[in-house]
């Protein structure tokens, strides 16, 4: 069973990267527990939101497969903050849980040059400092050129309901206990987290008549660039609230929660907090919402998303109870916490390659990422690495001004985290430009040269890069009487024009949208509905949009100033204690990496940069 590429894992990581390296070309293996567990959601059945709906398109865009799935299981797809900018706009879509991830393991059981081995990796295989296989829990070794690890939550991991601890992972799987031991004895770092999860409720036990529907976007709007009409059911999701009782059961407990007690010690995602810590951060707040998702077409089970909670199992009995409609609910599935071990992740190479390790990467939450959507874009990027090592090809990076995934990446590289990261758009300095939407025209060439997006997605991209081409070119020429807009400027409550004005021009008015200037120029009317979305954002935020650029050129300048690998910061006279620690550790590879580094100020790199004998201008 000798591979290339053993991937371990079968998660969300763990899939994207055994499809990217296989799809390129490497003889691959996927070892995982449990075949049944793969592409497994044991958190709430979504995916997409904001910051990682640009994530998911991304990944689609570059040739991986998680919005595929996503479109192929949807239940709702929705367009969250349709009121705001288009920065921050963010597709997020239901999925029934069992046909997702029916939907992936198909897909990777389908798959040329992918094999699935159940077992269980307890140790990687290294001479010197190459990797050169894994050792199975069976006894086996397994020799290949490459291994990813896409372990999840699963190492050391303990799940914990009130004074209830069990050794295991999510969905009753079995704790990966000898991996993480393996992972100290080559001496690498790591972390202990906590995430967790809501309670399960069965559909028959609510009060629908009490909630509030929640319905997608009608049409549904399908995740992959690729994808056709969505058929699927359209079913709603539900809202409803906490309230003082849901509170005061909750503080009457705060003694039995181990997030309080001393019993969990990982430390926990800020922006995903559990419901007795909303309780006691935002005492004031009177109350909460709580939504109810379906977790599949022909599922029994609604999830209960912003219910999630560590209290003991009758605890959350009587506190979901006092929720209006769930007040005779039945819990089908507790909600837990769980904590685990995850690598620093500071010790990785953009790649996700372990520095000083040849040929060890990882993905997913084992480098301290929460999130389905985090995993696989960090799944996608290990897997093209580990197969265009093989191949003796360099690095497939993306940097902060490329994609949304270069952001995640440079985040944990560069500035390590504290807790659970999960990605934002405020994470993302040019996000105006690192759009959901535009992420075909950002990425599928990239996807194309490394052998993951198909001819038929290039072709496809190409005729909308040139329809946009095209469309921009016709508003910047079409001018149009002040008589033909003069009805359309008193209705909009628009100030009038004399003389003639350019359709571009008149788009870039806010109360004008590109829908009313179909009517001046039917040309306009026979562009695909994703190519006047293009035309309408570039040209009502062209300023903004030509800010970043800039911006993005002072980066990449910054990017381009590289700093020696053997660099000594103990001899940078000046240089602060913090940022030699930091600097010394993480070794940046540029100015404008060290100046991304938690705790190095400007001051501290001008000191580098003065130690190096560069000039010490600052770029404006």
């Amino acid at each position: 069973m000798d591979s290339e590429i053993v991937v371990v894992g079968g998660g969300h990581a763990g899939c994207e990267a055994a499809l990217a390296a296989s799809r390129m070309g490497r003889e691959t293996v996927l070892v995982t527990m449990n075949r049944n567990s793969i592409a497994l959601m044991p958190c709430n059945p979504a995916i997409g939101g904001p910051g990682k709906a640009q994530l998911v398109r991304e990944l689609d865009a570059l040739g991986g497969q998680m919005a595929v799935c996503a479109d192929r299981s949807s239940l709702q797809s929705r367009m969250l903050n349709t009121g705001k900018g288009p920065a921050v706009q963010a597709l997020r879509v239901q999925c029934d849980k069992a046909a997702y991830s029916r939907e992936m393991r198909s897909t990777l059981e389908a798959q040329e040059r992918l094999g699935i081995e159940e077992d269980a990796v307890e140790g990687v295989l290294v001479k010197g400092r190459r990797v050169t296989g894994v050792m199975l829990a069976s006894g086996r070794q397994v020799q290949c050129a490459k291994v990813v690890l896409t372990t999840g939550v699963y190492m050391e991991s303990r799940v914990i309901a009130g004074e209830e601890s069990r050794l295991e992972g999510p969905g009753g799987e079995k704790s990966s206990k000898e991996l993480a031991r393996a992972l100290r004895s080559l001496g690498l770092g790591l972390a202990r987290f906590k995430t967790g999860t809501s309670p399960r409720v069965l559909r028959d036990s609510v009060d629908f008549s009490l909630l509030m529907p929640q319905w997608g976007s009608d049409p549904p709007v399908a995740f992959s660039f690729m994808s056709q009409a969505i058929l699927r059911p359209h079913l709603p999701c539900w809202l409803t609230h906490t309230n003082e009782r849901t509170h005061r059961k909750i503080r009457d407990n705060l003694h039995r929660a181990p997030l309080f007690t001393g019993e969990i010690k990982g430390r926990g995602p800020r922006y995903c907090p559990s419901i007795e810590d909303k309780i006691v951060r935002f005492g004031d707040r009177p109350a909460h919402q709580v939504f109810l998702e379906p977790e599949g077409e022909s599922s029994g089970e609604m999830y209960l998303l912003g219910l999630s909670t560590s209290l003991p199992v009758e605890v959350q009995e009587e506190m979901v109870r006092t929720v209006r409609g769930l007040e005779d609910a039945v819990i089908s599935k507790p909600g837990y916490a769980i904590e685990y071990d995850c690598l620093v992740p500071t010790q990785l190479t953009h790649a996700l390659e372990v520095e000083g390790f040849d040929g060890l990467y990882c993905a997913g939450q084992i480098n301290g990422t929460s999130g389905y959507e985090e995993a696989a874009a960090q799944g996608l990027l290990a897997g093209i690495n580990a197969a265009r090592a093989v191949a003796g090809r360099p690095a497939f990076v993306l940097d902060r001004s490329e994609a949304f995934i270069g952001v995640l990446v440079d985040d944990l590289v560069s500035k390590g985290t504290a807790e659970p990261y999960r990605m934002l758009t405020s994470r993302a300095e040019y996000r105006l430009l690192l759009r959901q939407d535009n992420a075909d025209l950002r990425l599928t060439e990239r996807g194309f040269e490394v052998g993951l997006a198909s001819e038929e997605r290039v072709r496809a991209t190409r005729e909308k890069s040139r329809l946009i081409a095209e469309g921009k070119e016709r508003l910047a020429r079409r001018q149009v009487r002040s008589a033909d807009v003069e009805a359309l400027l008193r209705a909009r409550d628009s100030s009038p024009v004399h003389g003639g004005i350019l359709l571009k021009d008149l788009l870039s008015r806010p109360e004008i949208q590109i829908e009313d200037l179909i009517a001046l120029d039917d040309s306009l009317g026979r562009l695909p509905g994703e190519v006047l979305y293009q035309l309408a954002v570039e040209t009502k935020y062209a300023g903004y949009i030509g800010r970043q650029r800039d911006e993005v050129a002072r980066f990449r300048r910054l990017e381009g100033r590289l700093i020696p690998p053997d660099m000594d910061y103990g001899a940078v006279e000046g240089l602060s204690y913090e940022a030699r620690q930091k600097l010394s550790a993480i070794r940046p590879a540029s100015v404008g990496e060290a100046l991304r580094v938690s705790g190095v100020s400007l001051a501290d790199v001008a000191l580098v940069l003065a130690a190096l004998g560069h000039c010490g201008r600052k770029d404006s």
